[in-house]
């Protein structure tokens, strides 16, 4: 059975450019921020169709804060960018995690159903664990 999907677009997407996530110094310890974004859009990198879905965000600041404005320019290009779900919810949790170095993040991405398939991926960062898998610090 020959394969519709290629390793092209697999990759689709994955280190496309998209505008910087600006941050800001953060004031306080301890504490968890939660942003919703309930009209996030992207397009299958094979088909062309549009994926629409919920991306939640959550993380816990170190030194830095997200810039909300920024952020939504950063989600906003991914509206004619050809990428995969799961690669939509990895890349977002990689450019958080390079932004502003929080403690810990989590991105959700849920997906409305097309063809009768509904989807929620989940990706998860920290730096606790990232020192653990590096030997270093995170």
């Amino acid at each position: 059975m020959k394969r519709l999907y290629t390793d092209e677009h697999a990759a689709a997407g994955v280190d496309a450019k998209l505008p910087d996530i600006e941050t800001w110094p953060n004031q306080y310890p301890g504490y968890e921020i939660e942003i919703v974004m309930p009209e996030f859009t992207s397009v299958c990198p094979r088909t062309g169709l549009p994926d629409h879905g919920e991306i939640t965000l959550r993380y816990a600041p170190d030194k830095l804060c997200l810039e909300l404005k920024s952020l939504k320019m950063y989600t906003l290009a991914y509206r004619n960018l050809g990428i995969f779900q799961e690669n939509v919810v990895n890349r977002i949790l990689r450019d958080v995690v390079k932004a502003c170095r929080p403690i810990a993040a989590t991105v959700t991405g849920e997906f409305t159903p097309r063809g009768g398939v509904y989807t929620t991926i989940t990706a998860s960062w920290s730096k606790k664990a990232s020192r653990s898998r590096n030997g270093s610090k995170g």
